[in-house]
């Protein structure tokens, strides 16, 4: 009697746990960019051209710098937004929104590009400097406003965050700068989606706003594979779109092949 509860149990269950599987088994065709400090989503511009050609749905987030939590509330606008399984990508400061954003269901694997990946309890800042950058010893490089707001002073910025683009655009993103929240930097983490999702992490070899041997650590605690771009500045993801893509791409083909391989 006993035997016969417990295999109509497992039958009433086969039912629910059918509905659940497709939706992860799904093909990964959205991914969602997001950008770091300073900047905005126009620089995915390269890697949002070449992931399109691919077929991939791609969005990117505006996130506002106010404060970590209004920026993650804006990573999960357009998460929500997505029709299914969402890759989901962060360069610089991103790193730290996908961190806590990708605890979205929608979220099937992450993806950092020069990027923070702090664990619970963790923020960014306090990381960076026990492994400080370039930038973190550059005195008088990022300016702070009146009212809390930091910058990257723009004579430093072209040679700081964007050495490997041409002059006129560095400068360019100099002078149009997203001023950013100082407390951004120092807020805490409550969440780590790296501990539960796969990720895959992009090292800037000569990355001079984070030191690119954080980024390697963070990546290898994380246990994401390493791809490093040799030579590559903080605008790698502008400077090597290429390489930034096929890496996303090996994300999403990655994420997708190990839901269907869950699936059988």
């Amino acid at each position: 009697m006993k035997h016969l509860k417990a295999c109509l149990a497992i039958a009433a269950a086969l039912p629910f746990a059918a509905l659940a599987v497709p939706a992860n088994a799904a093909p990964v065709k959205n991914i969602v960019l997001v950008h770091g400090a300073w900047v905005d989503g126009s620089g995915w511009k390269p890697v949002y051209d070449i992931l399109v050609k691919e077929g991939f749905h791609v969005s990117m987030v505006q996130e506002p710098e106010t404060s970590f939590a209004d920026d993650v509330a804006a990573a999960n606008r357009i998460l929500d937004l997505q029709d299914g399984p969402t890759l989901l990508v962060g360069h610089s400061y991103g790193g730290s929104i996908i961190t806590q954003a990708g605890v979205n269901p929608k979220v099937t694997g992450l993806v950092y590009v020069a990027a923070h990946a702090p664990d619970v309890g963790e923020d960014e800042g306090s990381l960076g400097k026990k492994t400080p950058s370039v930038l973190g010893k550059t005195e008088g490089a990022i300016k702070k406003t009146p009212d809390g707001y930091t910058y990257l002073n723009p004579v430093d910025f072209p040679k700081l965050f964007a050495p490997d683009l041409p002059h006129e655009q560095a400068v360019f993103e100099s002078r149009s700068q997203v001023l950013a929240a100082s407390e951004v930097f120092s807020t805490p983490l409550t969440a780590a989606a790296w501990k539960t999702k796969p990720c895959w992490g992009v090292v800037a070899g000569d990355d001079k706003i984070i030191n690119p041997d954080l980024e390697r650590w963070y990546y290898e605690r994380a246990k994401c594979p390493i791809t490093v771009v040799k030579g590559a500045s903080h605008s790698v993801y502008e400077s090597h779109a290429k390489q930034v893509a096929a890496v996303i791409t090996e994300a999403a083909r990655n994420v997708e092949a190990a839901a269907a391989k869950m699936q059988k």
